[in-house]
């Protein structure tokens, strides 16, 4: 039986909770220990002060409040960016600089996994097979450093993001897999997966699935994230009653799939990521609702 542990991702508090204390104790009010942090809380070239700040402030709200941080995120800004698919080898070195960057906090406040979206191609770049060759070997030898530079740091995994934009390496399960075997070459620490429930909804057949992703790849997406969804887009609607009535995701088949697996350990992060308009008393009820219907089938701790 594997052990499945449901925890939260910290979308919810960019901009609205941004202080350690605050998301800190709100997930130790609806007694969850386990989340995983966002970079949209914190810029991880951010100043050298900024950074030690704000890291200093996470370690003493994580032990005051019992919370532990499971992995680190990219969240919605980094997603805005190419990183290590840039069409520009200048740009691809900046982001490999970013994620080294984001390499170093996460050992900074003891964290030994960090991840997330980490390539996207251009128009251009992907409509080109020369161009696009190019551009995925240079991918994978920028995360093979990557992956070298996190162990030195004490880092255990990197965490890669199947996405669901063809330009967004890997979309498919085919280059899924293609990417675990080739990132892993050589030394350094481990690249896994971080599968997203919402992210099979530009796929077709058996793809589209997103129980089929838990039972292939669950073994080795130790994080994953959890929404609720029509199946239509990446929508990160919140687990609650009326959400529930029209998606797709269901707890007890996630359970099912990850056990039909044969996977052993597994973190359930639920993604609920508001509108930034919403109200704010409105996202920590549906924070709240989610957590409290998601806890009748996953255990926090």
């Amino acid at each position: 039986m594997a052990k499945i542990v449901l925890g939260l991702n910290l979308s919810w508090a960019v901009k609205r909770w941004p202080m350690p204390e605050d998301w800190a104790e709100i997930a130790a009010k609806l007694d969850v220990k386990y989340v995983q942090f966002s970079f949209d809380l914190l810029d991880p070239r951010s100043t050298p002060v900024a950074v030690e700040h704000m890291a200093s402030l996470i370690v003493d709200a994580l032990k005051r409040y019992g919370v532990v941080i499971h992995s680190t995120f990219t969240g919605l800004g980094a997603y805005s960016f190419n990183l290590l698919s840039h069409p520009d080898p200048v740009m691809r070195f900046d982001a490999l600089d970013w994620y080294m960057k984001a390499v170093d906090f996460t050992a900074r406040i003891g964290v030994k996994a960090t991840g997330g979206h980490i390539a996207a191609k251009s128009v251009k770049d992907y409509s080109d097979p020369v161009r696009r060759a190019i551009v995925d070997n240079a991918l994978l030898e920028n995360v093979r450093t990557l992956r070298r530079y996190a162990q030195t740091k004490g880092l255990e995994m990197i965490l890669w993001e199947p996405m669901p934009v063809p330009r967004e390496t890997p979309w498919t399960m085919k280059e899924t897999e293609e990417i675990l075997e080739k990132a892993n070459q050589g030394p350094g620490a481990a690249v896994l997966l971080n599968i997203d429930l919402g992210h099979q909804c530009t796929l077709q057949g058996i793809e589209a699935d997103p129980y089929e992703w838990l039972r292939r790849f669950a073994p080795k997406s130790p994080a994953i994230h959890i929404q609720q969804t029509d199946g239509k887009g990446d929508r990160h609607w919140p687990f609650t009653e009326q959400y529930n009535k029209i998606g797709i995701i269901k707890p007890e088949k996630i359970i099912e799939a990850i056990e039909a697996s044969g996977a052993k350990e597994v973190y359930l992060f639920l993604e609920y990521i508001p509108p930034f308009e919403a109200p704010d008393d409105l996202v920590l009820k549906e924070l709240e609702e989610s957590v409290k219907y998601l806890k009748q089938y996953i255990p926090t701790k």
